[in-house]
């Protein structure tokens, strides 16, 4: 070894690699169960805990399963769950007013949820897809997505998750001016303590489909989603339109989906330093816990460094449906 290649190895980056301590003490990123918000789906019901073919391990919960689930979560805290209700085909309309009826589902899963278990946020989603016969975010006319008339819809829907109990509010829907529009509904009716969650940066992903099978919209759903959503291609206007919904008062941001676009999480917060979360979709969650059922994969690992990840690109949480078992597995 010459003397020159002994100076250079004075610097040995495998020092701190040697043993668990020392790369604990050099770890530049951490995960916490205080990161994790687990999305949840309730169908009507008692005691029922249906399977859900597409995403194995995840099922749909009436609401009493549901408020268990919910004890369940916060007993290994989780902060947070995000409701998305399953709607049968014969109760959806095309005027969807079932979205904002007091007593739907999502709502009465919130007030049963709040009553239970009163310290867990409840979050919520706001996207007429669950109730519309045409399985779309907003109202359609002529084969259009209307955006005004949809907004009028999205506002009086969240009135009325707010009025349950709703902490924070998830507008999905990705229509012009909704985030405004709602903050400005929830100002004048005594709701100012309600936080919106704006699914922003919302791409025009094929990483959907299990969900809409969760929550039965796959049958319904009447062509694409691409006037509305973003285009994978564009990240300048994902940025945009953070912009527009921070200034319209979203408290807090998302990026869905999460892991193909991990380079617009870390634009999201390192432009803006604001509340920064991703989800990581159904699609996602398929094809590792698929892969790790086959034994392709390592489920365990690969869920940990998948959610790592996202605290790596700037992430504040991830929604992800592994949020029991990371729980579980960060506990030790």
């Amino acid at each position: 070894m010459t003397d020159a290649h002994r100076q250079h190895l004075r610097n040995r980056p495998r020092r701190t690699r040697r043993t668990p301590a020392l790369r604990g003490l050099v770890r530049e990123t951490t995960l916490s169960v205080t990161d994790l918000i687990w999305p949840v789906f309730v169908r009507d019901g008692d005691g029922i805990e249906e399977p859900i073919a597409a995403m194995p391990g995840v099922s749909r919960l009436s609401v009493d399963k549901a408020v268990e689930a919910a004890r369940m979560a916060a007993d290994l805290g989780i902060p947070a769950l995000c409701l998305f209700p399953y709607t049968a085909m014969e109760d959806r309309t095309e005027s969807c007013e079932m979205a904002w009826d007091p007593d739907n589902l999502s709502n009465r899963a919130i007030r049963a949820i709040k009553a239970a278990v009163p310290e867990i946020a409840v979050m919520t989603d706001i996207a007429l897809d669950p109730y519309n016969a045409n399985g779309h975010d907003g109202i359609v006319r002529d084969g259009v997505i209307v955006n005004d008339e949809t907004v009028a819809a999205l506002v009086r829907m969240g009135l009325a998750q707010a009025e349950a109990g709703a902490d924070i509010l998830g507008p999905s829907d990705m229509m012009d001016g909704r985030i405004g529009a709602i903050r400005d509904a929830l100002e004048s009716h005594g709701h100012s303590d309600v936080a919106i969650m704006s699914y922003s940066a919302k791409f025009a992903s094929a990483f959907y489909g299990p969900f809409r099978d969760a929550v039965g919209a796959s049958a319904a759903l009447k062509g694409d989603k691409n006037t509305y959503q973003i285009d994978p291609a564009n990240r300048d206007e994902a940025l945009r339109m953070i912009a527009r919904d921070l200034d319209e008062g979203a408290d807090m941001v998302m990026v869905k989906p999460g892991m193909a676009y991990l380079d617009i999480c870390t634009q999201v917060r390192d432009s803006f330093g604001v509340p920064t979360f991703a989800y990581q979709v159904s699609g996602e969650y398929a094809m590792l816990e698929g892969a790790a059922r086959n034994g392709w994969l390592d489920g365990d690992k690969v869920m940990m460094e998948s959610l790592l990840a996202f605290k790596r690109a700037g992430c504040n949480g991830i929604l992800t449906y592994f949020a029991p078992r990371a729980a579980r597995l960060l506990a030790g």
